[in-house]
């Protein structure tokens, strides 16, 4: 760790939030890497997206991050820049179950590096419904974890934004009965709010994400010690236990320096030399 470290140490890295990620961020960077984070004054990270769909993502999730860790280092002219970017959807494996896949980006111009961490977690309370009366409302705020985490209130065609960051009853009440009387149903709709200093549980999946940077920086190559010696190609084909038959699960992961192009092929982090026959397509076809 201490090669890797020393690529960091004592310099500053700015961080591209709006929305107080450096709770979950700065922490786990300024002990694990010894640099200083920063935020960059008045940072808009808005231009970027928004959750509530009014300012749509420029491009997809990783190419988000960059773009604003790109635009933190124009405005500071730092040479070193995290960034992070949330998706909330249907989980890959699990349709039915809603997760949040986090990314935190590193990006140093100093030694042209990008390394990135990753969290996908089902631990969200990301959720939307129709909403009818003002009872509806207050059960739906208690199921998502209100007032600890704020909603959004939006019009019958959910299409328009009448509140967010609502983290007071007092001020939810007289928005949904007002939203409703104007209604033509009646009909509103109520969403979590999705950004990090109004979602705990989302921020706590960002600082997973962040140990996973932290972790990948910590992945010297063996040849020259960069850190982010990370994985390019997986392999699958794990051997069934039983027979012995290729399974879809991880045999092997390919490693990649960014810098010395070094290339090494490891086993998969399963910690497993065989997979579960209820894996394999003859046993459990």
């Amino acid at each position: 760790m201490a090669e890797s470290t020393d690529f960091f140490a004592g310099r500053v890295a700015v961080l591209a939030t709006m929305h107080r990620k450096e709770a979950a961020i700065a922490p786990q960077l300024e002990a694990q890497l010894g640099v200083r984070v920063t935020v960059p004054p008045a940072f808009d990270t808005d231009v970027f997206g928004t959750f509530t769909g009014d300012i749509k993502r420029p491009a997809d999730q990783l190419t988000t991050a960059r773009l604003k860790a790109a635009a933190a280092l124009r405005q500071t002219g730092e040479t070193l820049a995290v960034a992070s970017e949330g998706s909330f959807g249907p989980h890959p494996q699990i349709p039915f179950v809603a997760c949040d896949r986090e990314l935190v980006v590193l990006i140093d111009r100093q030694h042209q590096l990008e390394i990135v961490g990753e969290c996908l977690s089902t631990d969200t309370n990301y959720r939307s419904q129709a909403i009818h009366s003002p009872e509806e409302a207050l059960a739906f705020a208690e199921a998502v974890g209100f007032p600890q985490h704020g909603l959004v209130v939006k019009d019958s065609e959910a299409d328009s934004i009448l509140g967010k960051g609502i983290t007071a009853v007092e001020t939810l009440l007289p928005l949904v009965k007002q939203a409703l009387d104007q209604s033509p149903e009646p009909k509103i709709y109520l969403e979590t709010d999705m950004r990090a200093l109004y979602n705990p549980t989302r921020m706590g999946v960002i600082a997973q994400a962040a140990e996973d940077l932290v972790r990948a920086i910590a992945q010297g190559c063996p040849a020259c010690s960069c850190p982010g010696f990370s994985v390019v190609k997986q392999f699958p084909g794990l051997p069934c236990s039983l027979c012995g038959t290729p399974t879809l699960l991880t045999l092997a992961r390919l490693h990649r320096c960014q810098r010395c192009q070094f290339e090494q092929r490891l086993p998969g982090d399963h910690g497993f030399s065989a997979a579960d026959p209820s894996y394999c397509p003859y046993c459990n076809p």
